[in-house]
């Protein structure tokens, strides 16, 4: 889009959506002409929520999670075993456990992976946060519940070797055949997980 077809305030807009993810330039201008279309049913009442969102929302200083509280009602929710912590990349695997409801502990938000290519290292990460909630005392198990991506099982195993001889159990995910899952439709990676991880009946 040339300066001359719209102006400044459109093309910001378009520049701004444009920065989220999985949204090129091309998407950018559909989005941001389709808001103006529904200005007043879309846009404007966006631009609220986003506004309210952004002075209210702020992230939880004990697990990392997304709240207007804090500490956030996850944290704050009773009957949670206090002395296990499961451990995830980003605030989404937080919501995904939850919404799963078979996860009654505590968590703690790494904020990403480890990534030599993105130039992410251990001090961009709540990794140092993670330590010192486990140094505090009280935790026996931590569950590394990252992706199973090169970079988060690379995080996985640096967050383990850290642990060691903290005097907590560090366990992980088990990987393999989903439930429902059909052999023939697996990829290799995950048919050779499963038969690591197999176990007695």
């Amino acid at each position: 889009m040339s300066q001359r077809s719209a102006g400044p305030e459109l093309l910001r807009l378009i520049d701004l959506i444009a920065k989220l993810p999985g949204l090129g330039p091309r998407s950018a201008r559909r989005v941001a002409l389709h808001l103006l279309k529904r200005n007043d049913t879309l846009l404007k009442p966006l631009a609220e929520a986003m506004a309210q969102a952004g002075a209210k929302i702020q992230k939880c200083h004990i697990c990392g999670n997304y709240d207007t509280v804090q500490p956030c009602a996850v944290c704050q929710m009773p009957g949670r075993d206090e002395g296990v912590i499961c451990v995830v990349e980003d605030v989404p695997d937080l919501w995904a456990l939850e919404r799963g409801g078979a996860f009654r502990g505590r968590y703690h938000v790494l904020g990403g992976a480890l990534s030599a290519i993105d130039g992410i290292g251990p001090e961009d990460l709540g990794i140092a946060s993670l330590v010192a909630r486990i140094e505090a005392g009280g935790i026996r198990e931590v569950i590394l519940a990252l992706n199973a991506t090169v970079d988060g099982q690379t995080t996985a195993h640096y967050v383990a070797d850290l642990l060691a001889g903290k005097g907590v159990d560090v366990t992980r995910l088990a990987h393999g055949v989903p439930v429902g899952g059909e052999l023939d439709h697996l990829d290799d990676g995950t048919l050779a997980a499963a038969l690591r991880a197999r176990r007695g009946l």
